[in-house]
């Protein structure tokens, strides 16, 4: 079974690494191709967002007013809060970590046993090899010992419009932005998504990155830079199924 399902992968992996070069032979020499522009809600693998929501509350309004119940000012509010509305994301990830870790394990025992004399005395007469002055000594020891090390520094500061998808019971918003560049024959893809106050939006309709609940950042690309940077498909199916 285990020799099957190892051939089968292997036949796989082999089909799709034709189909893939198949695919790149037929882009020698062109431009890497941009997403069309699509609506969120109706791509493959998307999900409303679904959260634990307060108690609904009765909007209430006061009679001759110039104010609404829920107005943030005296003018129309031009900040995004509504389905389609486009804000301005800032990003800004500076992330830094060192770790350094040491762990030393030692144990040692001795076990020792006069077994002698009771086997001598039972299986004397019988086994008259058996030694009654003989002993039974048992030692074991363990002794294990690791380092390590983590030293990572991230530096991430851009822009990006995102679309509000959603509009949650309570009033907050669910965001989502992409971005596609490309700079000669190499696409740099920008993703933003989550949820976000609208308290939070800035009066230039711009929000910081550090307010974005559940946020998910994905920045990386796609082209001859990142295809020259991926290890072959044939090594990372070694690499998947090699033990050691």
């Amino acid at each position: 079974m285990k020799l099957f399902k190892l051939t089968a992968t292997l036949a796989i992996a082999g089909t799709l690494g034709a189909c893939t070069a198949a695919e790149r032979l037929t882009q020698i020499g062109q431009t890497p191709t941009l997403s069309a522009i699509e609506n969120p809600t109706a791509q493959a693998g998307y999900r409303p967002v679904v959260m634990p929501m307060p108690e609904p509350v009765v909007a209430s309004y006061q009679p001759n007013s110039l104010f609404r119940n829920g107005a943030r000012g005296f003018f129309k509010d031009q900040r995004a809060n509504r389905i389609g509305d486009i804000l301005t994301v800032k990003i800004t990830i500076a992330d830094k970590a060192q770790i350094a870790n040491q762990t030393t394990r030692g144990r040692n025992s001795t076990n020792s046993a006069g077994l002698g004399g009771v086997l001598g005395s039972i299986f004397g007469a019988v086994v008259p090899d058996v030694i009654t002055s003989a002993d039974l000594d048992v030692k074991s020891g363990v002794n294990d010992s690791g380092t390590g090390s983590v030293n990572r520094s991230e530096t991430l500061e851009t822009d990006v419009a995102a679309v509000i998808t959603q509009v949650l019971p309570n009033g907050n918003l669910v965001i989502e932005g992409r971005q596609e560049v490309r700079v000669n024959f190499e696409v740099r893809d920008l993703i933003v998504a989550g949820i976000v106050r609208p308290e939070d939006i800035e009066a230039d309709n711009t929000i910081q990155s550090s307010k974005i609940a559940e946020a998910r950042i994905a920045y990386g690309g796609r082209g001859q830079i990142t295809d020259v940077q991926q290890p072959r498909y044939g090594q990372q199916v070694l690499d998947a199924i090699l033990p050691f």
